[in-house]
């Protein structure tokens, strides 16, 4: 009896735990298996058209996590005990308040703006036509009636803007009360409209325009998409944006070379952390990857567990990315963890 009861609860009673392990790395230059009316097709991952293209070989993988979710505890046990998996509480990646449809919602609409990041930061990096534009205006902002969605903003109190971050730098650098000069372009037709500050609602004493800016690719000629399948949240950023630029540029960033990486992309081209980074370091590893690229702020996890075999390289930047790739490819060291 006691025996029959040890087995219905190992096997059939569910524990509050979620198994995180290594999960499927994605070659951004290669192709995806997506499903389309019922049939699947292949895709290129980044799809580029409007613009001369580069031949490109080797990879640049972007990498995942699993998750594994509905253990039982024999489950648990038997994952946490194979070294590949770590146990996290389930509500840390499915919280209470969510359903898991909410929250497969928002992994896919953070997927969805790491690519707009990606393919902004890339386009900057390669000193290509960007513009800051209005995505929103704050119903109850000081931009409200003098603003409109769609206005792109060329400069904000005289100074050129490029980026929603220099944007809110030059409005926060100015008291709340100031009227801010907008140069802007609106219907293709250049004007300049004034805004009165009102008080940023993080500080009393910084200036706030009450818009959600964001930067767009301002070639109508150039269109960027991308095919990942089911993967959702924001961490394929700067794997997306060097896919990019490794396209759009002559020569090749991997240099033939077998690189996986991670990180997230802001329009500006700053990469920022990601969680799981250990099993996403052994998948690559596990895929054939000699170079994996990690955010710097993942660096002192990542060289935790290292795989054998697999050479780390420290990146901050869009920028120190691609330099880190030149150096490789040249024979020289590049940044390591």
């Amino acid at each position: 009896m006691v025996l029959l009861a040890l087995l219905v609860l190992g096997t059939q009673v569910q524990v509050p735990y979620a198994a995180l392990g290594p999960g499927p790395t994605l070659n951004t230059l290669g192709t995806a298996k997506v499903e389309d009316d019922g049939a699947v097709v292949e895709r290129k991952v980044v799809q580029i058209d409007g613009a001369a293209t580069d031949p490109t070989t080797g990879h640049l993988n972007l990498t995942t996590v699993s998750v594994r979710d509905g253990l039982s505890l024999f489950d648990a046990l038997g994952m946490w005990l194979s070294g590949t998996y770590s146990l996290t509480p389930r509500d840390q990646v499915y919280p209470p308040d969510r359903t898991t449809e909410q929250v497969q919602q928002e992994n896919a609409q953070q997927m969805t703006g790491s690519e707009e990041n990606a393919t902004v930061a890339a386009l900057r990096y390669l000193d290509r036509p960007t513009a800051l534009r209005i995505a929103s205006v704050g119903p109850d902002g000081p931009a409200v009636g003098v603003v409109r969605a769609g206005d792109e903003v060329v400069r904000a109190g005289g100074v050129p803007v490029e980026t929603g971050e220099q944007l809110r730098k030059v409005v926060g650098d100015n008291p709340p009360g100031t009227v801010l000069p907008l140069e802007i372009v609106r219907a293709g037709a250049q004007q300049t409209v004034s805004v009165t500050l009102g008080k940023h609602p993080a500080d009393p004493e910084a200036g706030y325009l009450g818009v959600v800016p964001e930067v767009v690719n301002a070639d109508p000629r150039l269109e960027v998409t991308y095919t990942v399948g089911d993967i959702g949240g924001p961490s394929a950023g700067m794997m997306l944006a060097l896919a990019v630029i490794d396209q759009l540029s002559p020569g090749e960033l991997t240099s033939g070379k077998f690189i996986a990486g991670t990180g997230t992309i802001t329009d500006e081209g700053a990469v920022g952390p990601i969680g799981g980074i250990t099993h996403k370091t052994r998948a690559a590893r596990d895929a054939g990857a000699t170079v994996f690229l990690v955010p710097a702020r993942n660096c002192a996890e990542a060289v935790s567990e290292r795989p054998d075999g697999l050479e780390l390289v420290k990146v901050d930047t869009l920028d120190g990315a691609v330099d880190a790739l030149g150096a490789i490819g040249a024979g020289r060291p590049a940044p390591t963890c």
